[in-house]
């Protein structure tokens, strides 16, 4: 009853009779979809690079490759500043995040998932170090 009243007070206004027989037919087909997904290169100078890639990986189609080089050489605290935060919102996002020697870190959102290698540590390696302490 009440949407009936509805229907004849819209349909006064738009100028036409109501029916039951009017609807509205939506194409899905015109919806575009962002399936790709991207690899980016960014490279963090300052801890302000951070939100570019925090954007970047919200949207979920990105996978971010982050040269650290620059910020490691000026300032340390600040890249572990970084680094902590891209860390907090990748987790949040169900991501991975690994590095990859002591200059790239790799960022995923949800779908893909990082393999890192295994380093097998040389036991004479390991006995010089110890000998050094």
């Amino acid at each position: 009853m009440v949407i009936e009243k509805l229907k004849r007070g819209f349909s006064n206004v738009m100028g036409k009779e109501a029916s039951h027989e009017d609807y509205v037919e939506i194409d899905l087909s015109q919806e575009e979809k962002k399936s790709k997904v991207s690899v980016r290169p960014f490279v963090l100078r300052k801890f302000d690079d951070v939100n570019e890639i925090l954007n970047s990986l919200r949207e979920g189609y990105t996978i971010a490759v982050i040269d650290i080089q620059n910020l490691r050489k000026k300032d340390v605290i600040e890249l572990k500043r970084a680094v902590s935060k891209i860390k907090k919102t990748v987790e949040a996002m169900e991501g991975s995040i690994t590095g990859f020697g002591e200059n790239v870190v790799i960022a995923t959102p949800q779908f893909a998932q990082i393999h890192a290698p295994v380093v097998m540590e040389d036991p004479n390696e390991r006995r010089n170090k110890m000998d050094m302490y």
